[in-house]
């Protein structure tokens, strides 16, 4: 029970990693796009949408490599684990 622990821990934190640099990349941007609105009063909502998902797309696009690596290897343990305990039992 404790290594199914382990692996559901390991799950979390890697989608905590991966979620993180396109989550700070809209967030800045958010940030950016409403203290621009704030100094201008231009109060237009749809206004902070297109660079948020420009931002987070590109930021996507520059770490998916490295993304994909982390899956990879998360899948690739999981499934070795899963043969390690399928044979011990």
């Amino acid at each position: 029970m404790e290594l199914f622990t382990r692996v559901a821990a390991e799950g979390l934190w890697l989608i905590l990693i991966l979620s993180l640099f396109p989550l700070l990349a809209s967030l800045i941007v958010g940030l950016v796009v409403s203290l621009f609105q704030a100094l201008t009063q231009i109060q237009e909502q749809t206004l902070t949408f297109v660079p948020k998902i420009i931002a987070t797309i590109l930021v996507i696009m520059i770490t998916a490599p490295w993304m994909l690596e982390l899956l990879r290897e998360f899948g690739k343990a999981t499934f070795d684990l899963m043969l390690q305990v399928s044979v011990v039992r």
